[in-house]
């Protein structure tokens, strides 16, 4: 069953009365991760433009790991349980983060998600932030890691054009690579873009239709 959490107008941001949003924000996170790391959760911040494969990417690894270990995923999404079904038919916890056309999750949602199950016994926690490469930027929600997703049916400049989404992230998912192909995009290329914003960061390519690279996707996660 998926619990759903909604934010309403006159409570979307009941932090913006804080003298800072970001700053508030950013102490809701800390309080997540306090709470998360207390027991032994390591919070995953799944991050990328709608149809980078985000959801596809996250129903895979749940499927590898959910025996190993227990996971529960948060899908943040506009309004529709479109993506949150998807992932409830494997038999995990999923809370369905509604944010009713706002553009980014923010810690105070994901806290509300946190009081919506039961915490013990969960390893991994798959945050799927809204389909954006901008605002989730700014807006940390008190995750062990960020993982930014971006396909090659994006184009070739994605990474160049969002520069500040990578700088942030803790791993790179290049995503559809079986496509590169017929989409003219070099694999490579955006790899090597990736690195040149931050050298030291990791950059996977993987195909889920394949299975490629999702074995050291799951591994890197739970190395984290």
């Amino acid at each position: 069953m998926i619990q759903t959490i909604e934010a309403s107008p006159d409570e979307i941001y009941d932090i913006e009365l804080e003298h800072s949003l970001l700053e508030a924000n950013a102490r809701l996170a800390k309080e997540n991760r306090i709470l998360l790391d207390g027991h032994g959760i390591t919070g995953i911040d799944i991050m990328g433009a709608i149809g980078s494969g985000k959801t596809t990417l996250i129903g895979r690894l749940v499927a590898k790991l959910k025996d190993r270990l227990g996971v529960a995923v948060f899908n943040g999404d506009a309004t529709t349980s479109s993506d949150a079904d998807l992932i409830a038919a494997q038999k995990v916890p999923v809370v369905q983060i509604a944010t009713v056309n706002g553009c980014h999750l923010d810690a105070n949602l994901v806290a509300k998600a946190l009081r919506k199950i039961d915490l013990d016994g969960l390893r991994l926690i798959f945050i799927e932030n809204i389909g954006n490469l901008i605002c989730p930027a700014e807006f940390p929600l008190g995750s062990k890691a960020r993982v930014v997703v971006v396909s090659v049916t994006e184009g070739q400049y994605m990474v160049r054009k969002h520069p500040h989404m990578f700088l942030g992230a803790h791993l790179v998912v290049i995503n559809k690579v079986d496509l590169a192909e017929a989409m003219n995009v070099s694999v490579a290329q955006l790899a090597e873009d990736v690195r040149i914003l931050k050298p030291d960061i990791k950059v996977i390519p993987t195909s889920c239709k394949a299975g490629t690279g999702l074995d050291e996707v799951a591994a890197e996660l739970l190395a984290i």
